[in-house]
C-alpha cells in the first residue's frame, strides 16, 4: 500500500483524481471530499474539457481532459468513479493497473464477475477498492445495530427495506440499459446492502420479481425476498415510478424499529428513530451526521493503512454477486410465470 506524504509532522492529505463529473460527485461526493481535511480534490478529469474546467475550478482541482491523462499521473494516489455503472468496471480496472486506490460509486459493477476481476487486482496491487455506499457511515445505522444487540423488539422476526422515488426525466442515463441503467442497480442496492448489513452472513434469494419499462427494456421497479443464515426473511421494494419512500423497519418478538431516510439524509438531517412496543411508542431523535464526508474520510483512512482493506474487498464481490442473484430470480419467475400463461392460453382450433 503506497504511504502518504507527511507534511509538518501530520499526514498530507490524500490526493484524489475524479473520473467524470457525474450529478452524485457534484451534488454531494465532491462538496464532501472539499471539506473533509483528510482528503484533497487534486484534479477532475472529464471527456468534455469545458465541464472539466467547471467542475475543477469550483473545487480548486486541476481540470483534465480525458480519464487516461488524468490516471498517468503520478501526483496523484487515488481516484473516485463516478461514472456510469457500466463505465465503472473497466475505469477501475485502469486506475488500479495504474496503481491508484479506487473508490468507486455504487454499484460498482454491474456482474459479479467484474468484481471478483476488480478484487482480485486490487489485491495483486495491495491497492484500496472501496464501494462508495455512503449510507453504510451515517451513525443512525449503529444505533439500530445497538437496540438489536441488546434486545430492544426481542428476537428478530423480519425485516423490510424500501428506496423508491418518482419518474426520472426521459434523458436520465437510469433509462439506459448500455451504461447499466434501472432500478435494481440504481435503488435496489441500497436494499440489498443494509439487509446484509442487519442480517449479516450469507444472504440467499427465495425469490425476486422485475418490472421492466416497455420502450427502453431497463427495469423500473422490484422487489425480492432475502433469507438470511438464520432463517430470518427480509422484504425489499424499490424503484424509480413510486413516491419517494428511503425506509426500513425491523420486527422483532417484542416490538419494531422504524427508520426513515435510511439511505440519503443530508448532513443537517437530525434522523428520527421509531421503536414500537407492545405498550409504548418510544421516538429517538438522533445526532445528524455527514455520511458524505464519512466515506472520504474512512477511504483515506484505509490508504494509510488504518484498516484492513479486504474487508472492503470481500463486501464488494458479495454485493455484485447478490445483486446477480435476485436478477437470475427475477429471470426465473418471470418465465415460470410466462410458462403457466401458455399452459392456460387456448390452442388454435380448440373448443371454446
Amino acid at each position: 500500500m503506497s504511504a502518504q506524504p507527511v507534511v509538518t509532522g501530520r499526514v498530507a492529505p490524500l490526493r484524489i483524481g475524479v473520473l467524470g463529473c457525474g450529478g452524485i460527485a457534484m451534488r454531494r461526493m465532491l462538496p464532501a471530499m472539499a471539506r473533509t481535511p483528510a482528503v484533497r480534490i487534486a484534479a477532475v478529469a472529464s471527456r468534455d474539457r469545458a465541464r472539466a474546467q467547471t467542475a475543477a475550478a469550483r473545487f480548486g482541482a486541476d481540470p483534465v481532459h480525458g480519464y487516461e491523462r488524468l490516471l498517468e499521473r503520478d501526483d496523484i494516489a487515488a481516484v473516485y468513479v463516478p461514472l456510469p455503472p457500466a463505465l465503472h468496471a473497466p475505469w477501475t480496472a485502469r486506475a488500479l493497473k495504474a496503481g491508484k486506490h479506487a473508490l468507486v460509486e455504487k454499484p460498482m459493477v454491474t456482474a459479479a464477475q467484474e468484481a471478483r476481476d476488480l478484487a482480485g487486482l486490487a489485491e495483486e496491487g495491495r491497492l484500496v477498492l472501496m464501494e462508495s455506499f455512503m449510507f453504510l457511515h451515517h451513525s443512525q445505522h449503529a444505533t439500530v445495530t445497538a437496540l438489536l444487540e441488546r434486545g430492544e423488539i426481542g428476537e428478530l422476526r423480519g425485516m423490510t427495506a424500501e428506496f423508491g422515488f418518482p419518474p426520472l426525466p426521459a434523458q436520465d442515463i437510469r433509462h439506459r440499459p448500455e451504461l447499466g441503467g434501472g432500478a435494481l442497480l440504481d435503488a435496489g442496492v441500497y436494499t440489498l446492502r443494509v439487509t446484509q448489513l442487519l442480517l449479516g452472513g450469507a444472504l440467499s434469494v427465495a425469490g425476486a420479481t422485475l418490472a421492466a419499462d416497455a420502450a427502453t427494456g431497463v427495469d423500473v421497479g422490484g422487489d425480492a425476498l432475502l433469507r438470511g443464515d438464520s432463517g430470518v426473511t427480509s422484504h425489499v421494494s424499490f424503484g424509480f415510478r413510486h413516491s419517494y419512500r428511503s425506509a426500513y423497519t425491523l420486527w422483532g418478538s417484542a416490538g419494531r424499529i422504524v427508520l426513515d431516510r435510511a439511505f440519503t439524509p443530508p448532513p443537517e438531517h437530525r434522523p428520527v428513530l421509531r421503536v414500537e412496543r407492545q405498550d409504548r411508542v418510544e421516538e429517538l431523535t438522533l445526532p445528524a451526521d455527514d455520511q458524505f464526508a464519512n466515506i472520504a474520510a474512512r477511504f483515506a483512512a484505509l490508504v494509510r493503512g488504518d484498516g484492513d482493506p479486504t474487508t472492503q474487498r470481500v463486501a464488494a464481490v458479495r454485493q455484485a454477486e447478490l445483486v446477480d442473484a435476485v436478477r437470475t430470480a427475477a429471470v426465473r419467475q418471470a418465465e415460470t410465470v410466462d410458462a403457466a400463461r401458455a399452459a392456460t392460453r387456448p390452442r388454435p382450433g380448440s373448443p371454446p
